[in-house]
């Protein structure tokens, strides 16, 4: 058996390719796959679990088919679908993780993370954070019309691109000071993240290990443990259809 990890997918109504993909990825996972763990971003934007799209509707129900084949689900909360609450869980059968999870399967133990707590250079951004996913921020943007969340989400958006198009790109990526920290409370050799769209395993003293999961686009990327470890792939988008593993 074994475990399958995923993150910063962007799902969104407006890139066709991406839905049908990460559809045919969930419909092609074997039998021999026991959980999914989505670490953050799975959404574009996810502006709440009160979404009447028909998009939102067809990923829900696709999520829903893997508890329906007794495979377990698991989601983290990313920087664009900060929002995904309990409402959502309830209707994909999903088990909504902090921000911090520490898996042990497989006879592996490893922590997981969107990642972007771990970008700690970028201190204008982990300003917004603090802010807008506190509980009280989350509450006041739930308790909004869906069409003023529309209207927010477009312009955090705008600010984001300009932003980050003038950051060095050391800052948008984590600090290893932070990394470090982090597996050294959580007491583990394996870091698994997402986020900065930088995939790669990278070896730490110690021999630890930091694997980061790349964003989906020309490529699918994921991760799989099993007894042997942990291990890194991906595939093109266009062979999405015999992708999944």
């Amino acid at each position: 058996m074994k475990t399958i990890f995923i993150s910063d997918l962007h799902l969104s109504a407006e890139r066709l390719d991406l839905h049908h993909a990460f559809e045919q990825f969930v419909c092609g996972l074997s039998d021999e796959v026991e959980a999914l763990y989505v670490l953050g971003d799975l959404f574009d934007a996810w502006l709440g679990d009160d979404d009447p799209s028909g998009f939102a509707q067809q990923i829900k129900a696709c999520l829903r088919s893997l508890p329906e084949h007794r495979i377990r689900l698991h989601i983290q909360r990313g920087n664009r679908d900060f929002l995904l609450g309990p409402r959502f869980c309830r209707e994909t059968g999903a088990e909504l993780l902090a921000n911090r999870h520490l898996f042990s399967s497989h006879g592996q133990r490893a922590l997981l993370m969107h990642g972007d707590l771990l970008c700690t250079g970028d201190r204008a951004y982990q300003r917004f954070r603090r802010r807008v996913q506190s509980p009280l921020g989350r509450l006041a943007l739930r308790n909004l019309p869906f069409t003023v969340r529309q209207k927010i989400a477009r312009r955090w958006r705008r600010q984001s691109q300009e932003l980050s198009a003038n950051k060095p790109e050391n800052i948008m990526d984590v600090t290893p000071e932070a990394v470090a920290q982090c597996m050294r409370e959580a007491g583990v050799s394996t870091l698994i993240h997402g986020h900065t769209h930088r995939p790669a395993t990278h070896s730490l003293p110690d021999g630890k290990q930091r694997m980061v999961l790349g964003d989906w686009g020309p490529r699918l990327w994921w991760a799989e443990a099993s007894t042997t470890g942990f291990t890194l792939h991906s595939a093109a988008l266009k062979a999405a259809a015999q992708a999944a593993p």
